[in-house]
């Protein structure tokens, strides 16, 4: 028998957390999920700043590609607030990805669900889950999926309590990847074309589409003052 209730949430957080439920360690509360659902990946801010942590080599690759093209799941998740159910990546009803779905495929993803991360009002981003054939989460699946993702905001929100104000606490950040060079360089762009940080960030991104380039390479560039851009789109300064 399945367990939806209060033993179930019992259950899953002891396998969390562990028995201190007070301490968050996220290696090990990523690792538990996959026991729990799945592959997982995190995610937070309102520009998807990269994963608290990732649980293998593919959703280490899959995690970059958000933030690298600007779309897929966990953006959705996170920008919308809801749920994202894709039981079939390369066949979908409706497709959404464009760029995403591409690479994520090649990766070996064939199924991905996204489920928002969220105390109250607030929202603190998604936990991703993926898998390497198509079709739906059981409702087993769906139903302990829902608790982890509650669990988990609950448990950032713990973390990130005693932090000083405008900085990460340091057991979010230990095992995070969060792509610092190019959050730099988004504010460098913003500065050069008078705009939003957010704006900024669509502009490196189109510029490393075009160029195939990766988001780093191009960060690093923006960084060591090789690159600069100005408000005409079709002429960055080298």
């Amino acid at each position: 028998m399945t367990l939806f209730g209060g033993d179930r949430r019992l259950q899953i957080l002891e396998r969390l957390v562990g028995t201190d439920s007070a301490v968050l360690d996220m290696k090990r509360l990523c690792e538990r999920t996959v026991e729990v659902t799945g592959m997982s990946m995190l995610m937070s801010g309102d520009i998807p700043r990269g994963a608290l942590c990732t649980t293998n080599n593919v959703s280490a690759i899959i995690e970059k590609l958000p933030f690298t093209l600007g779309e897929g799941p966990r953006v959705d998740t996170y920008r919308e607030d809801r749920l994202v159910l894709e039981s079939d990546l390369l066949h979908p009803s409706v497709r959404r990805w464009v760029a995403f779905t591409g690479p994520a495929v090649e990766a070996g993803v064939r199924a991905v669900f996204g489920f928002p991360l969220q105390v109250g009002a607030v929202r603190l981003g998604a936990l991703n889950l993926y898998r390497d054939r198509p079709g739906p989460l059981s409702d087993a699946q769906y139903g302990d999926a829902l608790i982890v993702a509650d669990i988990t905001a609950q448990a950032v929100v713990l973390a990130q309590a005693d932090a000083s104000p405008g900085t990460l606490a340091a057991t979010l950040e230990t095992n995070s990847n969060f792509n610092y060079v190019v959050h730099q360089a988004s504010g460098m762009v913003a500065a050069q074309l008078g705009s939003t940080v957010g704006q900024a960030l669509i502009r490196l991104r189109a510029y490393a589409f075009g160029n195939d380039q990766s988001l780093t390479t191009v960060a690093n560039a923006v960084v060591a003052r090789t690159l600069r851009f100005d408000p005409d789109p079709k002429n960055p300064q080298l």
